[in-house]
């Protein structure tokens, strides 16, 4: 069994447990991915397959990914992922991973794209305090001291500096996964998961 689907972010809304109180959730559109790949022990050295999901025109793919869908006899895909598997010879390609798999999973780890915040600085960046406000102070927002006199004489590698912030790889895991709906391929997960609306999210079982 395939323990991973894609998905799309669609947004955040709410809903009421058994003791009517409210749970933030998640609505993520998951599936159907199709299987575009097997690779096993004995060709590729380790057992994966590869999944795809998303519609795309067939005019946008470019000539070695016809080939690629072409040759496994599957409609190109926008996006393509590949999830390790216990045994490969359990699946085949053409072989569909949907929400309704994930009915009996109680929680799941969510991994996606985060938001981009551009250029920060050190205290939206790094959650940095700030300098005194008042009295002749000209030191708000500025990230102090890096570094010592004489000795290393040199910026220490990893420190904490402004920069580029999100738009970064982020995985959260253990979110519950309050309910599945198959006619829709929809799935409610509580929280918060990475990404802006329309995103991509990849969900495992946890």
């Amino acid at each position: 069994m395939v323990n991973t689907i894609l998905g799309r972010k669609i947004g955040m809304t709410q809903v009421w447990d058994e003791d009517d109180n409210v749970v933030p959730v998640t609505v993520v559109q998951a599936g159907p991915c199709v299987v575009s790949q097997v690779k096993s022990e004995a060709t590729d050295g380790y057992d994966a397959v590869q999944i795809g999901f998303g519609e795309i025109k067939p005019s946008r793919v470019n000539k070695p990914m016809k080939g690629h869908f072409a040759k496994a006899g599957v409609e190109p895909m926008r996006y393509l992922r590949e999830v390790r598997v216990d045994n490969a010879a359990d699946h085949k390609v053409g072989d569909v991973v949907t929400v309704a798999d994930f009915a009996e999973v109680a929680a799941v780890d969510v991994t996606g794209t985060s938001k981009g915040k551009g250029f920060q600085g050190t205290i939206k960046r790094w959650n940095f305090a700030c300098g005194p406000i008042t009295h002749g102070s000209r030191n708000q927002r500025k990230p102090g001291s890096i570094g010592q006199c004489a000795y290393p004489a040199r910026v220490r590698k990893g420190l904490h500096m402004a920069g580029h912030m999100g738009d970064e790889r982020v995985t959260v895991k253990n979110l519950k996964l309050v309910s599945v709906d198959p006619e829709q391929n929809l799935m409610l997960i509580k929280g918060a998961v990475p990404g802006g609306k329309n995103a991509l999210v990849q969900i495992r079982m946890a």
